[in-house]
């Protein structure tokens, strides 16, 4: 209940701060669970993520520091967020996440370069998919890359994909985790290229 309330206080919050965001691709999102993976440019893109994929809930992984704070606490762990020490990340970093596509059927926000400082992908997602039997399915916002941008109501983009080609019965080794890496980003390059063929995202330089 307490997702399903943020969804809708949300919601009106963005459409005060910047009005409406268009959807480019949206009769790509499965009927089922699934994995949902992008190239992280902002630290607000999964809130407009996760507004997409509703109904369904999402759920998503954070850093451990963010949850030393008892109020912020209360509210990722009531949004389905989990924490993750991305410095030693143990086994519940992929047991949560399968547990909560195969049992709960909820939709995982994922990253596969883990900080917007970083393009190189590791190979967590694949791995979860093969656990889950969860499809992955690439997504990719254009738009404010500035918390004033987004005030601004500068133009805002959601785009999905098609499912990304994964051989479940296949054994998961490091040649099938580069293909399905170097798929994924390819796919992120065909939306980008759909929604704005101009396009050219530059990672910000770590502080």
């Amino acid at each position: 209940m307490f997702y399903k309330v943020i969804r809708v206080l949300v919601r009106g919050l963005i459409f005060l701060l910047n009005g409406h965001f268009d959807v480019v691709g949206k009769e790509n999102l499965p009927d089922k669970p699934y994995i949902l993976v992008a190239p992280h440019r902002t630290w607000w893109e999964p809130i407009f993520f996760a507004l997409v994929i509703a109904p369904r809930d999402a759920t998503f992984m954070a850093k451990k520091e963010l949850f030393k704070n008892p109020i912020l606490r209360y509210i990722l762990v009531h949004a389905h967020a989990f924490p993750v020490d991305r410095a030693h990340p143990g086994p519940s970093a992929i047991k949560t996440p399968v547990k909560a596509l195969k049992k709960e059927g909820r939709v995982l926000i994922m990253f596969p370069s883990g900080t917007r400082y970083s393009e190189e992908l590791k190979g967590g997602a694949s791995l979860i998919a093969k656990l889950s039997k969860a499809p992955l399915v690439p997504f990719v916002y254009q738009g404010p890359l500035t918390f004033g941008g987004l005030m601004m109501h500068k133009k805002i983009t959601v785009g999905v994909g098609p499912e990304i080609d994964f051989d479940f019965k296949a054994k998961l080794n490091d040649e099938q985790t580069k293909q399905v890496n170097e798929d994924m980003e390819q796919a992120w390059k065909d939306i980008d290229n759909e929604i704005d063929p101009s396009f050219e995202y530059i990672p910000p330089k770590k502080k």
